[in-house]
C-alpha cells in the first residue's frame, strides 16, 4: 500500500541525504572515539566533532566552545532551567518567567523547580497564540533568575517576539533562555541577538540525525554562565554534558546546521508557498486559523480549527491520504486537549477540532482536493 504524504514536519524532518550519508560513514568506516587521542581514528572523530561544533557555532554568530552537544532540545531545555537551580539559590534569585504555551520540556522542569521553593510565572498569550513582550518584562522581579521563551510555538506556529523581549532586558538582568526547537535553521538571524544567552537547538527538527542536539551557552561579558551539570563522569562538553560523544549524530547536526543557513531562504520560500496554497485550497471549510501573520507565524507550520469536526475524526478519516496531528507529538501521544490551545483560551469546539499540518521543503505534492472532499464529507 502506498504511504500517505508526510504532513507532520513540526514533530521531526526526515534527514536530508547528505546528512545521512555523512553518518553512516561515520558509524561505520569512521568510527572512532573521538576521546581516544593516541590513534588515528580518535584524532579523526576528535576533528569531525570540533568541525561540527564551529559549524554550529557559526549559524548562531557564537564562539565554538559555546556550543554543548546534547541530545536533543530536551535535554538541552533541562540543562538551561534546571543547571541554575543552585547558582540561583546561592544569589537568592528564586523567581523565573516563562510562558503557558512552552513545551513540556520546560513546563516540566520549571514545575520541579516550583516544587523545591523556586516562585515561576507563566505568561499567557492573546487568543492567536502569542505573548506580548511588555507583559513578559513586566513580570520581571529583583530576584528574577531566568527569562525562558520558545521562539516559535510547535503546534500553533505563532512566532514570540524575542528580539523585544531580548532589547528590553536589562545587561546585568536575567538569563535570556530560549527554546528554538522549531526555529533554528529556519528564523536563525533573530537567534544572533548577544542578549539571548541561552539557545536550545534540536537535530531532528532540521533535517538532521535524532538523540542530537545542541545547547548554545554564551559568555556575558567574557565571563561563563553558572550553569551546573545534571550529570557527571568523563568531563565532556565543558562538563555539562558527560559520556562518550555520539560523532556521527554531531557530525550530522554540523553539516544540517550549515546546510540549512546556506539554503535557508530557498527553504523558507517553498514553505511560505505551501502555506499560503493550503490556506486557500482550505478556504472553503471556513477553518479559524491559529497565529497572526502580522505579528509572525512559522511558515512550516499550519494548525487550524474545524469546528463540529473532532480532530480524531479528522485524521482518521485523512490516514490514508497525509499524515497529520492534532498537536505535539508529546501531546498527541497522551490524548490529553492541547495545554496551549487551552491557554489560548479557545472555545472547546476550536480546541478539540484542531489539527496541524507541517511540511517542509522535501515534501512532494499534497493532494489538497482529496483532504477537502474528505472533510466536506466530514461535516455532512
Amino acid at each position: 500500500m502506498e504511504r500517505p504524504l508526510y504532513l507532520d514536519c513540526a514533530a521531526t524532518t526526515p534527514a536530508d541525504p547528505r546528512v545521512a550519508e555523512v553518518v553512516a560513514r561515520l558509524l561505520v568506516e569512521e568510527f572512532g572515539n573521538a576521546g581516544s587521542r593516541t590513534h588515528e581514528y580518535g584524532l579523526m572523530a576528535h576533528r569531525e566533532v570540533g568541525r561540527a561544533r564551529d559549524r554550529v557555532a557559526g549559524t548562531l554568530d557564537a564562539a565554538p566552545d559555546e556550543v554543548i552537544f546534547t541530545s536533543g532540545a530536551t535535554e538541552s531545555n533541562n540543562i538551561a532551567i534546571l543547571g541554575l537551580a543552585a547558582p540561583g539559590v546561592a544569589r537568592s534569585k528564586r523567581h523565573i518567567v516563562s510562558t503557558a504555551i512552552e513545551h513540556k520540556a520546560v513546563l516540566e522542569p520549571l514545575a520541579h523547580l516550583a516544587e523545591n521553593g523556586f516562585d515561576v510565572t507563566l505568561v499567557k498569550p492573546d487568543r492567536a497564540g502569542h505573548v506580548d513582550a511588555d507583559a513578559l518584562l513586566a513580570a520581571i522581579r529583583p530576584d528574577t533568575l531566568l527569562i525562558s521563551v520558545m521562539h516559535g510555538n510547535n503546534e500553533t506556529g505563532a512566532l514570540q517576539p524575542i528580539t523585544a523581549i531580548a532589547d528590553g532586558l536589562p545587561e546585568d538582568g536575567p538569563y535570556f533562555h530560549v527554546d528554538a526547537a522549531q526555529t533554528y535553521g529556519k528564523e536563525t538571524p533573530a537567534l544572533r541577538h548577544k542578549r539571548i544567552e541561552l539557545i536550545s537547538v534540536s537535530g531532528h527538527k532540521v533535517f538532521g540525525p535524532k538523540g542530537v542536539g545542541a545547547l548554545l551557552v554564551r559568555r556575558r561579558r567574557g565571563n561563563r554562565i553558572p550553569i551546573q551539570p545534571l550529570m557527571w563522569g568523563g568531563g565532556q562538553e565543558r562538563g555539562l554534558r558527560p559520556g562518550t560523544q555520539p560523532v556521527a549524530l554531531i557530525a550530522g547536526l554540523g553539516l544540517a546546521a550549515e546546510l540549512a543557513e546556506k539554503e535557508r531562504t530557498r527553504r523558507m520560500e517553498i514553505c511560505q508557498r505551501m502555506r499560503k496554497q493550503a490556506i486557500a485550497e482550505l478556504s472553503p471549510l471556513a477553518p479559524t486559523i491559529h497565529g497572526d501573520p502580522q505579528r509572525g507565524v512559522l511558515p512550516h507550520i499550519l494548525s487550524i480549527a474545524l469546528p463540529g469536526i473532532d480532530s480524531e475524526a479528522i485524521m482518521v478519516a485523512l490516514k490514508h491520504v497525509v499524515a497529520v496531528s492534532n498537536g505535539s507529538a508529546c501531546t498527541s501521544a497522551s490524548y490529553q486537549p492541547s495545554h496551549v490551545l487551552e491557554a489560548m483560551e479557545l472555545s472547546e469546539d476550536e480546541v478539540a477540532g484542531t489539527v496541524r499540518l507541517s511540511w517542509s521543503h522535501l515534501t512532494g505534492e499534497v493532494p489538497w482536493n482529496t483532504i477537502v472532499s474528505i472533510l466536506a464529507d466530514l461535516r455532512l
